[in-house]
């Protein structure tokens, strides 16, 4: 084994706490009560805040907080619930801006300094969001359709041979009250997981060979480390919009499919 490879598995034996295991806040305390816990509760306080800053008090002519609000709004409504939604799109713009918006600013926890933790990389928090969606899109499927129209709808797509509704239907009953709602919190788990891991691999190798194991060699590995980190940090940013934006693109997709049956 050649001292490269011996230099590289102490590092990432090193003793240390693990990156996405997180400690009561402090001693006495119960043990949900965690860095994540801390910053999705600050997360929501700050989209509160930056909302009621830009629309509590609106003017003819927006500027500053309000500018940026309405381009928030704009950009929700138009390329999110519009598509999905019609003309039922501004009734349900409260909860997709407030959802959009939560996990974008939950995802840029992982780039911002000293808190560099994406919340949705802890799967409990896109469980819960994924689960609120797939309750109300039952719900408003039963309201809308009943409920033999809404499972009838679901299952039994108008328009096809009857012989294929006995391959077809069991399929799409676990598509979408199964698959559905699992990818839809998988995605956005596995990818800020993903991306969270890949910036701290890249962080400790550029740390690790410029400042505990410094050589001719290893310096160059560092640098390489640091290049890395900060291309993959600019990505990282990119798919942490994106995944905001899936995300909230789905849930009116889903909210869509109920309250029409024919979406």
């Amino acid at each position: 084994m050649t001292p490269l490879v011996l230099v590289a598995e102490d590092a990432f034996t090193a003793p240390g706490p693990s990156i996405f295991d997180f400690p009561p806040l402090f001693e006495g305390a119960p043990y949900w009560l965690t860095k994540p816990v801390l910053f999705a509760v600050v997360g929501a306080l700050l989209v509160t805040a930056l909302a009621w800053s830009a629309f509590a008090n609106p003017k003819l002519v927006p500027r500053g907080m309000q500018n940026i609000g309405e381009m928030g709004y704009q950009f929700v409504r138009d390329q999110v619930a519009r598509p999905f939604l019609g003309k039922d799109a501004e009734r349900w713009m409260p909860l997709l801006i407030s959802l959009f918006f939560l996990i974008l600013l939950w995802n840029f926890f992982g780039v911002i300094p000293l808190i560099q933790i994406p919340i949705a990389s802890h799967i409990a928090f896109p469980i819960v969001f994924a689960a609120t969606i797939y309750i109300l899109k039952i719900y408003l499927g039963i309201k809308h359709q009943g409920f033999g129209g809404y499972f009838k709808n679901m299952m039994f797509p108008p328009g096809l041979p009857k012989a294929i509704y006995v391959l077809l239907a069991p399929i799409e009953f676990l598509s979408n009250l199964i698959i559905a709602p699992f990818t839809h919190a998988v995605r956005l788990f596995a990818n800020m997981f993903a991306g969270h891991l890949i910036l701290a691999f890249f962080s400790a190798v550029g740390f690790w060979f410029l400042f505990e194991k410094l050589t001719p060699l290893g310096s160059g590995l560092g640098v390489v480390g640091v290049v890395m980190t900060i291309a993959m940090t600019g990505f990282e940013l990119f798919i942490q919009f994106l995944q905001a934006f899936l995300f909230t693109l789905l849930a009116a997709m889903y909210i869509g499919g109920s309250l029409h049956a024919d979406h």
